[in-house]
């Protein structure tokens, strides 16, 4: 399943109904997932999908499309390409990596939003969530202290999402001790979705905690067409639900295809956001 901790129509012109534009906005919808899927490497094929969302988005509010960049902190340099697009990503951050802190204090100066990526416990136990993880096994009390450790190098994050955390955002009990912590600082909450079984987001909804959740993984498949490609499902499905969250990582391919939608996304309907503006609605 994409994006688990492994790294989970009738003829609508005939129509003469009420419900005509709803009707021909889902068919260009799940024409454009349809394609998205099929031609997932060849992204010049997307192409007019994209341009046929960009025109039905025209008869509506202005979607909003947040990209969350995972697993910041490693290194320096595949994170550049990324600050040079210009453009209000989200950058989750890993804590006590040795770039965390320098790279938290760069990206909050260009004026970008920051996040703590939080490691937490996944299914597959040969899988090392990194440290500062949270365990299923601790206390609430060696939660909070752990969580206290790891933004001591994000003293300007806004919120959070998990890393990992297949196993660990199957337990509301735990969910809900670890976000009580982000609560009260006013944190908001992006749930990365690595289990379909998280009840992250409801945990989060239900504690009347701003947040959100991941719609596509960007870069299981690791070339810029495949790239672009999740990015064209993510714009149909901001069309139909009037935002969208995708979550990438620090590849250059992943990039590369960002670069290529980004420029499309110019003059369109669309607009580029922080997750924070997705996760306050």
């Amino acid at each position: 399943m994409p994006g688990l901790d492994t790294y989970p129509t009738g003829d609508f012109l005939v129509m003469a109904s009420p419900n005509r534009q709803v009707s021909r906005r889902d068919f260009l919808i799940r024409t454009a997932l349809f394609a998205a899927g099929a031609w997932a490497g060849t992204g010049f094929l997307l192409k007019p999908f994209a341009r046929a969302l960009d025109a039905e988005a025209g008869t509506a509010a202005a979607p909003g499309i947040a990209f969350i960049l995972d697993d910041v902190g490693f290194n320096v340099e595949r994170v550049r390409p990324f600050l040079e697009l210009g453009a209000p990503l989200t950058y989750a951050i890993l804590p006590h990596m040795q770039f965390s802190r320098s790279l938290a204090e760069n990206i909050h100066g260009r004026g970008h939003e920051i996040m703590l990526h939080q490691p937490m416990e996944p299914h597959n136990r040969s899988l090392n969530p990194g440290p500062g993880a949270l365990y299923l096994s601790q206390s609430r009390r060696e939660i909070e202290k752990i969580l206290l450790r790891n933004l001591e190098n994000f003293p300007h994050a806004a919120g959070i999402n998990n890393h990992m955390g297949s196993r660990f955002t199957e337990s509301r009990p735990k969910m809900r001790e670890a976000l009580a912590f982000f609560l009260e600082r006013e944190f908001y909450f992006v749930d990365s979705c690595t289990s379909e079984r998280s009840v992250g987001f409801a945990t989060a909804r239900g504690m009347n905690m701003m947040a959100a959740c991941s719609h596509e993984f960007i870069d299981n498949t690791r070339t810029a067409g495949a790239v672009y490609g999740q990015l064209v499902k993510l714009k149909a499905h901001a069309l139909k639900h009037g935002c969208a969250v995708g979550i990438g990582h620090p590849w250059p391919e992943t990039a590369e295809g960002l670069k290529q939608f980004l420029k499309e996304l110019k003059g369109s309907p669309f607009k580029m956001v922080y997750a924070s503006q997705i996760a306050c609605t």
